[in-house]
């Protein structure tokens, strides 16, 4: 398979790396004078869950292929969208007219409806699933990890020859393929979380101090009380991780993530504190929401200022 991935992102970067090990060609597009910027390759650090544990840690020198402009009768069987929330509209409209026969894997979060966030792409050549990795780059240097699984989701009543076609080209390189059946409802859980991260993340100024302190950390459990209720206002049904999040005391949250999820010997530790992109974008779409449905969501308003400060 021939796949393009849209810009030269951290998640992009990973999958095509194991697609291009896999044996498929991987290119990318990137906007002009960025591949000068970027250079011929990639430094990689990663942690490859879907390896043994000795040989998760992956040190290499990755040669890739970019390009400055996607041409109308280019030859792309995939092209790989995986973009920040508010970047998704400025990159259809660049791509819609571009997409030729190939598929679009949207493998990003969406607040409102991805099927109105995608056109003028035709629906019938769209999939939708989300990356399990993470990390963020320093340099030319990619410090992130790809955890084993991946999750794919339709809106259709049965998945499209694309979406199959997809999903064994994930599980032909080693992922481990999980169907979300309400993929819009769990889109939204993931993206209150991480707009909950974030909430902190303006007050401290770093994902790195907010992961590093339990306190931060206990504040994350307090904004998912607050987020639980837009969540419950839009009609989503909270997944687990949301529940035992907003229903447990802050400080046992604080606790917990401190000592389990982010311990600082950790994968999710690793990825998180290379996180460097700007944030308040998220925050500012649950806040949006929280207005329209009358919800009390102190901890939210509060950081409204610091958003336009970013």
């Amino acid at each position: 398979m021939k796949i393009l991935f849209f810009g030269r992102g951290v998640i992009g970067t990973q999958y095509a790396w194991a697609f291009e090990n896999a044996g498929h060609t991987v290119e990318f597009y990137v906007r002009e004078g960025r591949k000068a910027q970027y250079g011929s390759y990639v430094n990689l650090e990663l942690w490859d869950a879907r390896r043994s544990k000795k040989e998760r840690i992956v040190k290499e020198n990755w040669p890739i292929v970019m390009q400055e402009e996607i041409k109308e009768n280019h030859d792309y069987d995939l092209i790989f969208m995986s973009v920040n929330p508010e970047q998704v509209s400025s990159a259809v409209k660049y791509l819609a007219p571009r997409v030729g026969n190939a598929t679009v894997l949207f493998f990003n979060n969406f607040w409102r409806d991805p099927r109105s966030a995608v056109q003028p792409i035709l629906l019938s050549q769209i999939v939708f699933g989300f990356p399990g990795a993470g990390g963020g780059f320093e340099g030319n240097t990619l410090y992130g990890g790809l955890y084993k699984t991946v999750r794919f989701g339709t809106f259709e009543p049965e998945p499209t020859k694309r979406d199959l076609e997809v999903r064994k080209l994930f599980a032909q390189a080693g992922f481990k393929i999980m169907i979300q059946k309400d993929v819009q409802s769990w889109l939204w859980n993931h993206f209150a979380f991480n707009a909950a991260m974030e909430v902190e993340v303006l007050k401290s100024g770093s994902f790195e101090k907010v992961i590093s302190s339990p306190e931060a950390l206990a504040g994350l459990g307090r904004n998912m009380k607050e987020m639980l209720l837009v969540l419950k206002a839009k009609g989503s049904k909270p997944d687990v991780m949301i529940k035992v999040v907003s229903s447990l005391p802050p400080s046992a949250v604080g606790y917990l993530l401190s000592n389990v999820i982010f311990s600082p010997k950790s994968m999710p530790y690793a990825l998180v504190a290379h996180n460097h992109y700007k944030v308040g974008y998220a925050v500012q779409e649950v806040i949006t929401d929280a207005r329209k449905y009358a919800i009390k969501a102190s901890r939210l308003y509060e950081v409204e200022s610091l958003i336009t400060e970013q």
